[in-house]
């Protein structure tokens, strides 16, 4: 007796069109990238004018009055958009700390209700572990920011904000930059600061700067072709980018690269950088400076330096210098990711995919 096939469940309950299903993981790559400067400005739009959405953000920000920590709780590029969050409250005075929700999960409970906000990101709303979080009772406020209305998370919370990202089937492209548009949104509010120009700025230079930096993905992937690793180092809101651009290296191609923050790198990495090393350094934001002396140091043990810089520098045979327009702090955390996405993509083009779309997986949710 054959047994009837469940229909399956897409993303936001919304189907791809046939176009997007033909796609294999390369292209979905490249498309979804391609989608990010739309969705911020569609983000930036909404944030900035409907409504609901500004008494959701008036709401959560006055919950956070008291002067204890605001934590950022996810994972993955979650995480990595939390940075940008905790980056911009503690260069404004204000504790803030981002968190694995996993480790948080089931180590954090005894000092949860020290926290005076916890936001939790998650790009699926289903992930088991912010579930579980977002079931937990805590004596403080907490608020959601989910990409999908259609999930469990979304469904529990009472305080929460859209990530407006829309469907993603690849690695986090467009999730990652509007889940970290959206924390500093909601970052400055808590600080009752001006966001809207700064935000307008940074979408404008990451608009600008996509298909001039993806035009030279080859340059990028024969510069660090033969390397026996990538790593890639940034400070303050670059960080996150740095994370997130390791988990897509590798998620996508299945080379191994690893982020560092640039204090990180230099006790103790820098040491076996020799001539098969390439160090992938965002020298950005306050601590610039700080990114290009690690590049020289790099360049003097042997190794090659893809320098993401505002700044002019020569090009040599083991640096590769890529501009990238100067954003107002902590806006960085989205332009940096621009350089790791047209490497992955160049590496999976000459390579092939490791990852296929997620809608090749059958019956799924985000």
């Amino acid at each position: 007796m054959s047994q009837n096939k469940p229909a399956p469940r897409w993303i936001n309950g919304i189907e791809p069109s046939k176009e997007l299903l033909s796609y294999n993981g390369t292209q979905i790559l490249e498309h979804e990238c391609r989608e990010q400067p739309s969705r911020l400005r569609d983000l930036l739009q909404t944030y900035s004018n409907n409504a609901a959405i500004q008494a959701q953000l008036k709401k959560i920000s006055e919950a956070a009055s008291t002067s204890n920590p605001v934590l950022w709780i996810g994972m993955g590029g979650s995480l990595c958009s939390s940075i940008s969050g905790s980056i911009h409250l503690q260069s404004n005075g204000r504790s803030a700390f981002s968190l694995d929700a996993g480790e948080w999960l089931h180590y954090g409970k005894p000092v949860w209700d020290e926290a005076a906000l916890s936001v939790l990101l998650t790009t699926s709303g289903e992930s088991a572990e912010l579930v579980e979080l977002i079931k937990r009772d805590t004596k403080q406020p907490a608020a959601l920011l989910c990409n999908n209305s259609a999930s469990t998370c979304w469904g529990l919370a009472e305080n929460k904000l859209p990530i407006l990202a829309g469907p993603e089937y690849g690695n986090a492209t467009k999730t990652y930059t509007n889940s970290t548009a959206a924390t500093i949104i909601l970052a400055s509010e808590i600080l009752k600061l001006p966001w809207q120009d700064d935000a307008a700025h940074a979408i404008d230079v990451f608009t600008n700067h996509l298909d001039p930096i993806f035009s030279m993905r080859d340059e990028l992937e024969v510069f660090t072709r033969g390397a026996a690793n990538i790593e890639l180092i940034g400070r303050g809101a670059a960080y996150g980018g740095a994370i997130m651009g390791a988990l897509t290296i590798r998620e996508m191609s299945g080379f191994r690269a690893a982020p560092h923050t640039g204090a990180g790198f230099r006790h103790g990495p820098n040491l076996d950088v020799d001539g098969t090393h390439v160090a992938m350094i965002f020298a950005l934001g306050r601590a610039a400076d700080l990114g290009i002396k690690l590049a020289a140091e790099c360049n003097k043990r042997g190794g090659k330096v893809l320098l993401i810089s505002s700044e002019d520098h020569e090009r040599t045979d083991q640096l590769l210098p890529i501009k990238l327009g100067a954003v107002a702090e902590p806006w960085e955390g989205i332009t940096s990711i621009l350089v790791p996405q047209a490497l992955t993509l160049a590496m999976i083009e000459r390579n092939g995919c490791r990852l296929p779309p997620r809608f090749a997986y059958g019956e799924m949710v985000q």
